[in-house]
């Protein structure tokens, strides 16, 4: 099955350049959803175009991808202390991209997602933990099936604190994965705000806590047989 996906769509295995990113727009061309319909906060914060409101003090965020961010989404949520998640865009070069355009791998862009969470290095910790053992992060720009930039495996952090507990866990889930005979981490480890144009992006509404909405819809994630202890 591998084998034909590759076939398939190999191609979109290859990172776009900036120059030849699609062109993206100013703002975005869908409505964006604000209320987390399971956690019942607020996904957009202080972004939000209209009344925008803080995070709560204290909060922190990172971005999370490993895969359709529809798996990604309901990993973070279900995390003792994380305050909301959405599904985005990130580390890319189009400016404000559809699903659709990222699906063509033409933009950059990985599928992620934002975790606005409080609790500080313990939160990020089992946060990091269920990241690492809940997909597999040797498979370059492929989960499963799923094959193309767009389903890489990152994080972006967004402080220099964050960097060292992510290039921590890393460093300690690669010695899990070589005592069981596993590959390397291709994780793209980043901050934020040097992956592509630094801004993470909402996905459109549609795409918000769909395994909520759709309990039985697509995901691939599950315990990828090594554990991670941080």
């Amino acid at each position: 099955m591998w084998q034909m996906m590759d076939l398939l769509y190999g191609h979109k295995k290859e990172m776009v350049s900036p120059e030849d990113a699609l062109p993206g727009r100013d703002r975005y061309p869908y409505p964006l959803a604000r209320e987390h319909i399971v956690l019942g906060t607020d996904m957009l914060g202080p972004d939000a175009p209209v009344d925008p409101q803080p995070w709560p003090v204290g909060a922190e965020e990172l971005i999370l991808a490993g895969g359709c961010f529809w798996g990604i989404e309901r990993i973070a949520w279900q995390i003792p202390g994380v305050h909301t998640t959405s599904s985005g865009y990130a580390g890319g070069f189009t400016p404000h991209p559809t699903y659709e355009e990222v699906f063509s791998a033409r933009t950059g862009h990985a599928e992620a997602v934002r975790v606005i969470y409080t609790g500080g290095g313990e939160t990020l910790r089992a946060l990091l933990t269920e990241f690492w053992q809940q997909h597999d992060p040797t498979t370059a720009n492929r989960q499963g099936n799923d094959v193309g930039t767009e389903y890489r495996s990152a994080v972006y952090w967004t402080t220099a604190a964050q960097g060292e507990v992510v290039r921590d866990s890393a460093a300690r889930y690669q010695q899990a994965l070589d005592a069981a005979g596993r590959g390397s981490i291709t994780t793209q480890l980043a901050p934020l705000a040097e992956a592509g144009d630094g801004v993470y992006y909402t996905a459109e509404p549609e795409h918000q806590q769909f395994l909520a909405k759709n309990p039985g819809g697509y995901c691939n994630h599950g315990f990828n047989g090594v554990a991670c202890s941080l």
